[in-house]
């Protein structure tokens, strides 16, 4: 039996979803390869890709107004204007780049700032502290470690650090040798940036299982996951200078 790619079948199922909403319309087949396809389409695609990739190849897909587009082995669909894309079962701003998919779930998922036991999280004060942020780290991630020296680099920042255990066997051992340092911050913020890990047996009590509960409870299932003053969060690692940004537009509850 021949497995579909992944990728490939988020696509579908996000085009079959459009369907939906977009109501029933008349027949069609999968259209032929048009040479070229609509210009607007092919020079979107192409531009938001920033010229690293060519479009292979565009034809009528079965719902009407949406267009295939093929790159290498992959597909993406696209709106008549050249506008709009599913790309991965998320609906992109083709002209601005934005993921609309993205926003709308941040959005649903925000949380209330003042709602976080902040008591159960190590915290850091930069500066004069006045913006704030909370941040969900796996010892073992990579990009975690990143977001580390990005946040530390900042001015006037307060951090809220819950440490996660999810990621591999050791993460738990880790987090709770660090939990159980004498200077708990100075320990996890050693263990983020050098790999440091505590010399101490791991045994004093600590709060893992509550940050454990707490995740599922607020939907955190990856690292790193940011949460700004206003309750919108950030799942994953962007370049600091974009951090920043995001840290200014959030800063308000």
């Amino acid at each position: 039996m021949r497995v579909r790619n992944p990728v490939a079948v988020a696509l579908l199922v996000a085009v079959f979803l459009a369907a939906l909403l977009l109501g029933p319309s008349p027949a069609r087949a999968q259209g032929p390869s048009e040479p070229g396809g609509p210009p607007a389409i092919r020079s979107a695609v192409e531009t938001w890709l920033g010229g690293r990739f060519k479009v292979d190849d565009v034809r009528r897909s079965p719902l009407a107004g949406i267009w295939e587009v093929r790159l290498g082995s992959d597909l993406i669909y696209v709106d008549e204007r050249g506008q709009y894309a599913f790309v991965e079962g998320a609906m992109v701003d083709l002209r601005s780049g934005r993921n609309l998919t993205r926003e709308r779930l941040d959005e649903m998922l925000a949380i209330n700032f003042r709602d976080l036991p902040l008591n159960l999280a190590l915290k850091q004060v930069i500066g004069n502290g006045k913006r704030v942020v909370a941040v969900f780290e796996d010892a073992n991630c990579g990009y975690c470690r990143t977001m580390r020296k990005d946040l530390l680099a900042l001015k006037d920042l307060t951090i809220y650090t819950f440490p996660m255990a999810i990621l591999s066997a050791d993460s738990d051992l880790k987090a709770r040798k660090a939990l159980c340092a004498a200077d708990r911050t100075t320990a996890w913020n050693e263990l983020m940036l050098t790999g440091k890990v505590p010399g101490n047996a791991g045994t004093c009590e600590h709060n893992l299982g509550r940050l454990r509960e707490l995740a599922q409870k607020l939907s955190v299932s990856a690292t790193p996951t940011v949460f700004f003053a206003n309750g919108r969060r950030l799942q994953g690692y962007v370049p600091a200078d974009r951090f920043e940004k995001m840290l200014e537009e959030n800063a308000r509850p």
